[in-house]
């Protein structure tokens, strides 16, 4: 086994005048967003090529103290190398870099001050034509003593270069915006939510609730309700009633968690007489965008559902496979998850698991393959499926996780959100039209694929029972 490569510098009494050292990197477009990402940099000229081409170079340009970041490298890692203090830096940015393009710095010893080991440099980039790209001058102290180690081992970044809301998004905004009651809007976050559907043109947004607290959450909030009407309720439970009772009447074709509990809003929606429940169980479901995963995947019911029994998973199931033919999977992969993949009297959660496939096979849930018992593992992975010789028409390429139960489906779909980094739209599906539940910890994008799975979901709606 080959020994690892050593970082050694050059101390202050080994350098002469004219040693130099050179780096190159081809710059990409997963550098320009890593670097967006970590400083904060979003300019347009950088990340929008449909900007990009309207300013004077007429193309995206990557950040220029990305090729500046060049020359820090090489002054730590090279030349002087490790236990160089930097002190000072100019620059000066001669050409435009752009993506693909071959970067080449160097550094050049011109100086030497005995005092302090001070060292000054020559730095240059320079494109693949030699032309100059950047040019300064660095200032550093160089190390005392030779150095020698190996290098640290750079953690593994993975982009989500994918963006699996884009499609249901452009779809969603297709025609007229869905009127939407959005429910108790007393908060920033809740009105931001709304204003930022209508904006994208995916609803058009009734608020109910308090008319002076909405205000005043808009108020402080530097939020615009121009336009906008709003429905009064005294209170939070007066407002889910009367939000229900628009949606009953066909005034309004969707529903929008605002400031409200969530099963405030639910239970509104359940209660007997509401004209808002049909012969289906509401059911709760995440469609996640996992940038480890190649396509969508559903899982369900991680919020409303807490124990289910065999007759409600069948409708949480249908619901989900009847979400997916909106989003364009005519015959959706179905895994009803447990914890091993075969049946144990002793683990209900099989027995559901197998008695649904079964009932998918009799046509009792349609539309969609069904099979389980299955575990995580062999639901989403080949490997796995084929480890265990598990023969499935689902095993590996599951686009529905139906969970055993609430705890399970939660965990399951928190763990993929803040450990595996996937993107989590929320929405409430069977009743008369659908439910946009929101999170104050979801991005921009989740919140508007929340109002687009929406308005794709609300195309045919259920029988009322």
């Amino acid at each position: 086994m080959d020994a690892p490569l050593l970082l050694r510098n050059r101390p202050f009494d080994a350098l002469v005048i004219g040693d130099s050292a050179t780096l190159s990197r081809t710059v990409t477009e997963a550098d320009i967003k890593l670097f967006a990402a970590v400083t904060g940099d979003v300019n347009p000229a950088h990340l929008d090529a449909a900007f990009a081409a309207t300013d004077p170079f007429g193309h995206v340009v990557i950040h220029g103290m990305w090729t500046g970041s060049l020359i820090s490298a090489l002054l730590g890692t090279q030349l002087p190398g490790p236990g160089t203090i930097y002190l000072d830096q100019t620059l000066r940015f001669r050409r435009p870099v752009a993506p693909g393009d071959t970067v080449t710095a160097r550094v050049t010893v011109k100086e030497k001050r005995a005092e302090r080991r001070i060292v000054v440099l020559d730095t240059i980039c320079a494109n693949a034509s030699g032309e100059t790209v950047l040019s300064g001058e660095a200032t550093v102290i160089a190390p005392a003593e030779s150095i020698a180690l190996p290098p640290m081992v750079v953690p593994e970044v993975r982009l989500n270069g994918h963006d699996r809301y884009a499609r249901f998004i452009g779809e969603a905004r297709q025609g007229a915006p869905l009127a939407t009651a959005v429910v108790h809007p007393c908060n920033a976050e809740a009105l931001g939510a709304a204003l930022e559907a209508r904006d994208e043109g995916l609803i058009a947004p009734l608020l109910v609730g308090p008319e002076a607290k909405i205000r005043a959450a808009a108020e402080a909030a530097g939020l615009s309700l121009a336009g906008l009407r709003i429905e009064p309720a005294e209170h939070s439970h007066e407002a889910a009633e009367r939000a229900v009772a628009l949606a009953a009447a066909g005034t309004v074709d969707a529903l929008m968690k605002g400031s409200l509990h969530s099963d405030e809003l639910l239970g509104a929606v359940v209660a007997p007489g509401s004209g808002l429940r049909t012969e289906r169980r509401i059911s709760h479901v995440y469609v996640l965008d996992v940038p480890t995963y190649p396509k969508p995947l559903i899982v369900t019911d991680a919020a409303v559902n807490i124990a289910p029994t065999l007759a409600h998973k069948r409708d949480i199931v249908q619901n989900a496979i009847d979400l997916m033919h909106r989003l364009g999977v005519e015959e959706p992969l179905v895994a009803a998850l447990a914890a091993v993949e075969t049946v144990d009297p002793a683990m209900p959660a099989t027995l559901d698991a197998a008695a649904l496939t079964v009932m998918a096979a009799r046509g009792q849930i349609t539309g969609a393959k069904v099979d389980g018992p299955l575990a995580f593992d062999n639901a989403i992975s080949l490997a796995a499926a084929r480890i265990k010789e598990i023969v499935s028409p689902v095993a590996g390429r599951a686009d529905i996780l139906l969970a055993p139960d609430l705890e399970a489906g939660n965990m399951l779909a928190k763990q993929l959100i803040y450990l595996g980094g996937a993107d989590a739209a929320g929405l409430v599906l069977g009743a008369r039209v659908p439910i946009i539940l929101t999170s104050r910890a979801d991005s921009l994008k989740v919140r508007l694929a929340s109002a687009a799975l929406a308005k794709l979901a609300g195309v045919k709606r259920p029988v009322a029972a």
